[in-house]
C-alpha cells in the first residue's frame, strides 16, 4: 500500500483541494496520513468531518509545532504503506497518481537497489514545472539529476523503509532543513530513483509557501542548511550541480554576517 502523507500548519483554507483530488482517484488503495503541525486554524475540525465520508483511510495526528522534517518523521513512523509519497497541503495529485505510481513500482524488479520512484510535477496537467529528459523513464540517483536534465521540483514517492533508514536531521531551535539533505543522502549511498515522464502532482508557488520564503527558512535554519551545503560539496554530485547552491551559500553567509 502507498501512504499519502501530508505535513500541514494553518492549511485549512486549501486542504480540501487535497482531499478533493485524493477523493477522486482511480485507485483507492493507499492511506492518507496527516501530521498537523501545531495549526492553531480549524484542521483539526476540518479533517473529523471528512473521516465518516471517505472511502481511503485517513489517519490524522496533531503535534507541537516543530517544522517539516520533525512532521516527516513522524508520519515515516505512522506510516503502514510499504511506499510514502509527501504531498504538501497547498498542492494536490492527478485523477490516476496512485493508479499510475502503483504502475511505476511494479516494473522495478531489483528492488535492493532502488529507493522509489519519481514522476514529473506541474503547474497542471499539461504544462510540468522544470525540465525532464527525453523518453519513458530513466534510472539515476538525485545526484545525477542535473547531467540528466532532470531540474526543478519533482514528485518522489519513497519506499518507506528507505526514509526509515535515513531520517531528517532535527536540530534544536531549527524548524526546516532542505529535504535534498535526505535525498542526497540516499543517492551517496548508491539508491536510484526511477524517474517517469507523467505528471502526477500538480502545484504551484503560493507566498506562504516554503519556496517563496526560502532565503529566510534557509538563513534562520542555519545548521541544517550548512550541512546540506557541506554534504554536497563532498558528494560525487556533477560540478554544475555544486556551483548554483555554493553560489547561494556564499550569498547567504555574507547576508548574515559571517566568515567563510
Amino acid at each position: 500500500m502507498i501512504t499519502v502523507f501530508t505535513p500541514t500548519y494553518n492549511r485549512a483554507y486549501l486542504l480540501s483541494n487535497l482531499y478533493e483530488s485524493l477523493a477522486k482517484q482511480t485507485c483507492k488503495d493507499f492511506e492518507w496520513v496527516i501530521v498537523d503541525d501545531g495549526s492553531t486554524d480549524d484542521t483539526e475540525s476540518l479533517v473529523k468531518q471528512w473521516l465518516p465520508q471517505a472511502d481511503f483511510s485517513i489517519r490524522y495526528k496533531k503535534t507541537v509545532n516543530g517544522g517539516k522534517q520533525r512532521a516527516v518523521n513522524c508520519g515515516v513512523q505512522m506510516a503502514q504503506g510499504d511506499c510514502f509519497w509527501i504531498v504538501d497541503s497547498d498542492d494536490k495529485l492527478t485523477e490516476n497518481a496512485v493508479e499510475t505510481a502503483y504502475k511505476w513500482f511494479d516494473t522495478i524488479k531489483d528492488k535492493q537497489n532502488f529507493a522509489g520512484i519519481a514522476g514529473l510535477r506541474g503547474y497542471s496537467t499539461e504544462k510540468i514545472i522544470g525540465t525532464t529528459f527525453e523518453g519513458e523513464y530513466l534510472d539515476i540517483t538525485c545526484l545525477e539529476r542535473v547531467k540528466h536534465n532532470v531540474n526543478g521540483d519533482k514528485s518522489e514517492i519513497f519506499y518507506t523503509d528507505m526514509l526509515k533508514k535515513f531520517p531528517f536531521p532535527e536540530f534544536e531551535g531549527e524548524k526546516f532543513v532542505p529535504e535534498a539533505l535526505v535525498y542526497n543522502r540516499i543517492a551517496m549511498a548508491g539508491y536510484k530513483m526511477r524517474w517517469f515522464n507523467e505528471i502526477v502532482y500538480i502545484g504551484d508557488y503560493l507566498p506562504d509557501g516554503y519556496s517563496a520564503n526560502v532565503d529566510r527558512l534557509l538563513i534562520s535554519n542555519w545548521k541544517g542548511y550548512s550541512l546540506y551545503v557541506k554534504e554536497l560539496m563532498q558528494s560525487n554530485a556533477p560540478l554544475m550541480a555544486k556551483l548554483i547552491p555554493l553560489a547561494g551559500y556564499i550569498m547567504r553567509v555574507v547576508k548574515k554576517g559571517l566568515k567563510i
